[in-house]
């Protein structure tokens, strides 16, 4: 298991609410989480499968920006 952690542009619970179904389905639900009070809104990822490029393509598919933190 590695954990992965990005910056994004997702900033509140209707923000969460969009992207929750495909990084539930990707990830897993309980292996992903967004601190939103965090300036960056750092998206913290734990996953032995997933790498960073899809992730990346999993958020932006959601609409919203992403870079590695």
């Amino acid at each position: 298991m590695k954990t992965l952690q990005f910056k994004t542009n997702i900033n509140c619970g209707g923000c969460i609410k969009a992207v929750t179904p495909m990084l539930n389905q990707e990830a897993g639900a309980g292996n992903w989480q967004v601190d939103t009070a965090n300036p960056d809104k750092i998206l913290t990822v734990n996953s032995a499968q997933l790498t960073a490029g899809q992730i990346v393509r999993i958020v932006e598919e959601a609409g919203f920006r992403i870079q590695a933190a």
